[in-house]
């Protein structure tokens, strides 16, 4: 299957409005900006390693190494958006920060349950072949294009 590359700088973007917001907001606003800097740090690892993979494969990456480290990215996206949900007003969290925040999360979910099918389907021709089922088809084929 086919994936492109994971699109940082979309990632990052509505972070670092998120981010300027709250560096002008009051003394609460420092313990919600570590919080929050650790948690990105944690999903900016998960991007990382998508694109590492898609480095690797020279922009097609392996389903069956893609969906292990989709899962991570969806734990650590899911992780932020409990926090952005549980602390939207103490921490001053605009709305179209945390939609924005929501809708990349999805995507990355889609792209997520989309790279394990295929990687469920490559063991299970995988399985096929070895029992005498028959000769192994292409694999499947991911989205191409960022998250």
């Amino acid at each position: 299957m086919i994936i492109g590359a994971v699109d940082i700088s979309r990632a990052v973007a509505g972070l670092s409005l998120f981010a300027m917001l709250l560096a002008s907001t009051g003394a609460h606003a420092q313990a919600c900006q570590e919080d929050f800097r650790k948690l990105t740090e944690k999903r900016m690892a998960g991007i990382e390693a998508l694109n590492t993979l898609g480095k690797a494969g020279k922009g097609k990456m392996d389903p069956e190494a893609a969906c292990p480290a989709a899962k991570r990215l969806v734990a650590v996206e899911t992780e932020m958006m409990n926090y952005i949900t549980k602390n939207k007003e103490w921490c001053n969290i605009p709305d179209n920060v945390a939609d924005g925040f929501k809708e990349a999360r999805a995507k990355t979910q889609g792209f997520a349950s989309q790279a394990c099918a295929a990687a469920a389907k490559m063991k299970e021709m995988r399985d096929q072949a070895a029992a005498g089922g028959g000769g192994m088809m292409a694999p499947p084929k991911l989205p191409a294009g960022p998250l």
